[in-house]
């Protein structure tokens, strides 16, 4: 029997139902998913988006960080409707291309950093960045040092959920599951200055009441640091951390420039370039994963161009291609290419998708749209200072304890006491109430433990950048009474 099709076929529960009885869902509990039901996304237009049950909903989030030119632009879908109609699909194994494919990576070669010239495709972020673990440790197996092996990453950061990704990331519930860390990854703590860099009393671990739990203090209690002096301070750790493995075994430090999926974790200014000056003293390649933060983001093409460092190798995805089709990478240095390309031998790696070419032909034309549309300069002259001034508006309210945005990114802490910087304990899921109200007053806003973090689309305007504001304010009063109906404050 023929089944029919379409967002119309079907109630939100017959919906809820087909997919509790066949879809897993990523990072899902199924049980509790199942006993809930899904909300099932029908249509996108712009920056919103519409549910089965006919509700709009401003996607502060862009998908997953990943709708920079925002939904149903006529460019990308003509492209990929086009390359299917001429070829749907060929591999870029047996010494074949594709023109959509050369004609990316040129295209890449021009809006990339200088020192990039070479492009190796993959279907997402966590592919690029198991090619990034194979790719560093064969440069240095053709230099012959073999031993070079380690790869530094940090805590809280999020570099995909594959083996090799899920092990370089530094997310402890993902480290709990599967045996991860692979071997031969380490991490160093993140550049948190709300966190590691700034005098508070509150102990690590809070009773609702907001009293210690179990009586643990707070190991990093003392005198305050300027963002600048923690930058500096966060960035010799990775020195500490070279010194104690020997640099003769390190083979690349990996970090996100902006922490996206820990929560919109902006680091000081002075972090970055010392990580540059700590990797060139000691030869460690330098790789920045630009997942989230790439393509515009950040104001900047690439997040390394935002905070003044010069990677070896670039992992790239979402927002290649806004998300309409499935594509990422690694951009590879002159420095790891070179070796690659003139020691000879068979570099034995890739995905059966690399340089899918319908693929290629929606970043081609994502690509083209942001130049024409000069999206990136819209973001770091208008729509990324408009933003960042609206946020430290949103800073007054009784629950915000710090405000950080880069460009169209944004993080709101809640806290208990501003003037303490006294957190919530963590096991009543503040965030997460919040995260509710925004669901239930049409936004889409990320929780982060208790972060509030937002990553719209590049082509919000500034009315529209008021519009959600609004629904955060709205929402965060709702949380704020929440909370004291429930006795948490």
């Amino acid at each position: 029997m023929k089944r029919e099709t379409g967002p119309e076929a079907r109630t939100t529960k017959q919906w809820q139902a087909a997919d509790a009885a066949h879809h897993l869902h990523p990072f899902t509990d199924f049980k509790s998913l199942a006993a809930k039901g899904t909300r099932v996304i029908t249509r996108g237009e712009n920056i919103y988006l519409w549910d089965s049950d006919g509700h709009k909903i401003l996607d502060g989030m862009s998908g997953l960080w990943c709708v920079n030119v925002g939904y149903g632009q006529p460019a990308l879908i003509d492209a990929a409707t086009e390359q299917l109609k001429r070829l749907p699909f060929y591999n870029s194994f047996f010494q074949t291309t594709t023109p959509p494919a050369i004609e990316l990576a040129e295209l890449l070669d021009e809006v990339t950093p200088p020192q990039f010239h070479h492009v190796f495709f993959s279907n997402s972020g966590s592919e690029g960045n198991d090619t990034i673990v194979r790719m560093v440790r064969r440069y240095w197996d053709l230099l012959g040092q073999p031993q070079r092996q380690v790869i530094i990453s940090r805590t809280n950061a999020y570099h995909g959920s594959t083996m090799a990704g899920g092990s370089l990331g530094g997310m402890s519930g993902i480290h709990e599951q599967g045996g991860l860390p692979i071997p031969g990854i380490v991490h160093i703590e993140q550049p948190f200055w709300y966190e590691h860099g700034q005098a508070r009393p509150a102990p690590s671990r809070l009773k609702a009441d907001g009293s210690p739990l179990g009586g643990q203090e707070r190991s990093d209690v003392g005198a305050p640091m300027s963002r600048d002096d923690f930058g500096f301070k966060a960035a010799r750790w990775l020195e500490d951390k070279i010194n104690e493995i020997g640099a003769d075994k390190v083979a690349a430090f990996i970090g996100e420039p902006v922490q996206g999926a820990g929560g919109v974790i902006v680091p000081p200014a002075t972090y970055w370039p010392e990580v540059q000056r700590i990797c060139d003293k000691h030869g460690v390649l330098v790789v920045s994963d630009e997942v989230i933060c790439g393509f515009g983001r950040t104001g900047q093409w690439f997040g390394c161009e935002t905070f003044g460092f010069r990677p070896d190798l670039m992992t790239f995805a979402k927002g290649v291609t806004s998300g309409y089709i499935p594509l990422g990478g690694v951009m590879v240095g002159e420095r790891v290419a070179k070796v690659m390309i003139e020691q000879g031998g068979e570099f034995t790696h890739g995905y059966t998708y690399s340089g899918h070419p319908v693929a290629c032909a929606v970043a081609l034309a994502n690509i083209r749209l942001i130049q024409h549309e000069q999206l990136v300069d819209r973001v770091r002259e208008e729509l990324g200072p408009y933003l960042a001034r609206q946020f430290e508006a949103l800073a007054e309210h009784p629950l915000v304890g710090e405000v950080q945005t880069c460009g169209m990114m944004g993080a709101l802490h809640l806290v208990k006491n501003k003037a303490s910087a006294l957190r919530f304990d963590p096991t009543l899921e503040v965030g997460m109430v919040c995260r509710g109200h925004c669901f239930g007053n049409g936004l889409i806003m990320r929780a982060v433990g208790d972060r509030m973090i937002v990553a719209p689309p590049l082509v919000m305007t500034i009315a529209q950048i008021d519009e959600m504001v609004a629904l955060i304010r709205k929402c965060l009063d709702l949380t704020l009474a929440d909370v004291k109906h429930r006795g948490w404050l």
